[in-house]
């Protein structure tokens, strides 16, 4: 399973942008896919999941800014609206396959104040 992350970038607080995350198996094989953030010192930290059903769930400080989702093409995404300074991290996207996880490469968001 690979998985290769893009659209990162810098924005100013309060801009938008879209992680996408292409898969090279179908979705539909994947029990369990989520973005992930890191920032140096610290651990990776889940930012959002989404479960082969369909289910979603949200870190407390993107909730209601952030939404996760994935599309027919094995794509997952990370829309991030209103961005914070606080958002700058390198963002991985993970999937997990009969009990083994993958990890993409991380694509870096920088958010300006």
């Amino acid at each position: 399973v690979q998985l290769q992350a893009s659209g990162g970038g810098l924005v100013q607080a309060g801009g938008s942008l879209r992680l996408s995350c292409a898969c090279s198996i179908n979705i539909w094989r994947i029990d369990y896919m989520g973005w992930y953030r890191q920032t140096p010192g610290k651990q990776r930290e889940l930012v959002a999941d989404i479960a082969s059903g369909g289910r979603t769930s949200y870190a407390d400080p993107v909730k209601g800014r952030f939404t996760i989702s994935t599309n027919a093409e094995n794509i997952l995404f990370l829309q991030m609206n209103s961005l914070k300074p606080e958002d700058t991290a390198v963002y991985y996207c993970m999937a997990k396959v009969s009990g083994n996880s993958y990890w993409g490469q991380g694509t870096l968001v920088t958010v300006s104040s």
